[in-house]
């Protein structure tokens, strides 16, 4: 397998293994998730409530059992898009081809167990899409403004950082732009960032410092202070057990969120250059923690809590991209591809090809503009 194909397989299967396995807990704290599970959690594991329909009716969905979430769903849907479009993306792209899937064409949908839209499923800061693009009919670039501001974009852009592999200010510009119809402030900020480190991590020879390192060089305000702060906590250890306490005490002073995620302060979510969301500085910690292991980045991220998923699912796309597809491991994504009841390994190699188009169209581009450059300096 070509390693563009390999480590774009690994960066999807690694986000979708992340997802998984760390949406069982989500929205547990480190206490709650080893009382319940009898220890740390090491692998697939099943929903909180055994009666998983009836326990919060806000979200009746099935998580655990190695069941995919909202994040690759949307992962997928944008792989299709990008599919589809053969280009670089933008917010317009999101307004005239990923809401229509969300609206239109039933798929399979792990956490309900049936054949549904995408819409049916994905949360509130996720409908809000539809709302402003479909029936609200804002300016695109302008629709992400007025939504929480949270990780939502951000949890899905794993393929623009493909689709930009090994151009991280190429990644990080173009998931600025398409995340603009979906978030604004930090929100919008984190998907540019996640996507720079994944296309840092597709590089040959990328590894898990550098790789951060690549993103923190384009990251702005508190989203930068974050990732420095959290990088800071993580630099000398190598226990994700023993990193969790330390880098949940340094994302504290930017997440507006606050200590109990299911009893948010007045301040979550609303637009700030002084904040950052929790999910990515933590991912990235918890990639510099495993030195680039997906198996150890995954577990940090799940066992850290909170928002589990999207932390392990965006630590696992990065350290993904890194080691490659041999480096997640296959006894999970094995067991979450059946369980999903989804293909986990297609989507990588469909970016891989569509990455190798735009490395064409981008060419042929550097090259018109070179001839141009070259006759005005005659």
């Amino acid at each position: 397998m070509p390693l563009l194909e390999e480590k774009s397989v690994g960066a999807l299967v690694g986000s979708a293994v992340g997802d998984a396995i760390g949406g069982a807990v989500e929205g547990w704290t480190p206490e709650a998730i080893r009382e319940r599970h009898g220890g740390w959690v090491t692998g697939i594991v099943g929903p909180w409530y055994d009666d998983w329909r009836n326990a919060r009716p806000i979200a009746p969905y099935h998580k655990g059992d190695g069941h995919i979430t909202d994040d690759t769903l949307m992962t997928h849907a944008l792989v299709e898009v990008y599919d589809e479009r053969r280009e670089h993306l933008d917010a317009y792209a999101i307004a005239e081809s990923l809401v229509p899937k969300m609206l239109t064409g039933r798929r399979w949908v792990p956490e309900l167990e049936a054949d549904a839209l995408l819409l049916q499923r994905v949360f509130l800061a996720e409908k809000w899409l539809v709302a402003r693009l479909h029936y609200g009919h804002v300016d695109p670039r302008e629709a992400g403004v007025g939504n929480i501001v949270n990780c939502g974009a951000a949890m899905y852009v794993a393929p623009v950082g493909i689709a930009n592999a090994g151009d991280p200010a190429g990644a990080y510009a173009e998931a600025i732009d398409l995340a603009g119809a979906h978030q604004s402030s930090f929100g919008r900020e984190a998907a540019g960032v996640f996507a720079a480190a994944v296309a840092a991590a597709m590089m040959p020879e990328a590894t898990a410092p550098w790789a951060v390192a690549a993103a923190l060089e384009l990251a702005k305000d508190g989203t930068r202070d974050a990732v420095e702060a959290v990088a800071s906590a993580a630099d000398g250890v190598t226990d994700w057990e023993a990193a969790i306490p330390l880098l949940r005490k340094a994302i504290e002073p930017f997440d507006t969120v606050g200590p109990d995620y299911r009893n948010q302060s007045l301040d979550a979510r609303r637009p700030s250059r002084t904040k950052a969301i929790e999910e990515l500085p933590v991912a990235l910690g918890f990639v510099l923690v495993s030195g680039g292991d997906v198996r150890e980045a995954v577990l940090g991220g799940t066992n850290y809590g909170r928002d589990a998923d999207s932390i392990a699912s965006m630590a696992g796309a990065i350290t993904g991209a890194l080691s490659g597809q041999a480096g997640v491991p296959a006894e999970w994504a094995t067991e979450i591809a059946a369980a999903s009841k989804t293909d986990l390994e297609q989507p990588g190699r469909v970016m891989a090809d569509v990455a190798k188009d735009l490395r064409t169209a981008d060419a042929e581009r550097w090259t018109r503009r070179s001839e141009a450059m070259e006759r005005l300096a005659e």
